[in-house]
């Protein structure tokens, strides 16, 4: 076996042009239809458990000088935080169903092409 050959035939490959395959197109595609939810996902999620941790630590006196309105405000803070991570689900799966619906037909006529292929 020539590593020499086997080498020069990869660091080749690097600089020629690439052709983009139907299959690369289609993952493409699969992944530009999920991008948007899964960004807002995880951001409303980090962002959400962010709040919801500020509310523990008032609620424990961790910050603040430890008044009770302070534990209250902790409280408070620490239920709105829960909510917007509860619905942070239901809002993803929304806006996941509209980027597929949105790339859909496209995604579906390349599959098709794809298996007519084969």
């Amino acid at each position: 076996m020539n590593t020499d050959k086997i080498y020069a035939q990869q660091i080749a490959n690097e600089y020629t042009p690439k052709d983009t395959s139907k299959i690369v197109k289609l993952r493409k595609l699969d992944k530009k239809a999920k991008q948007g939810a899964n960004i807002f996902a995880y951001s409303f999620g980090l962002l959400s458990a962010l709040v919801f941790g500020v509310g523990m630590c008032l609620s424990m006196k961790i910050i603040g000088n430890g008044s009770m309105a302070l534990t209250v405000l902790g409280i408070i803070i620490g239920i709105i935080a829960f909510a917007l991570v509860s619905v942070n689900y239901p809002i993803y799966k929304k806006l996941l169903e509209k980027g597929k619906k949105k790339y859909a037909f496209e995604i579906v006529e390349l599959a098709k092409e794809i298996s007519d292929e084969k």
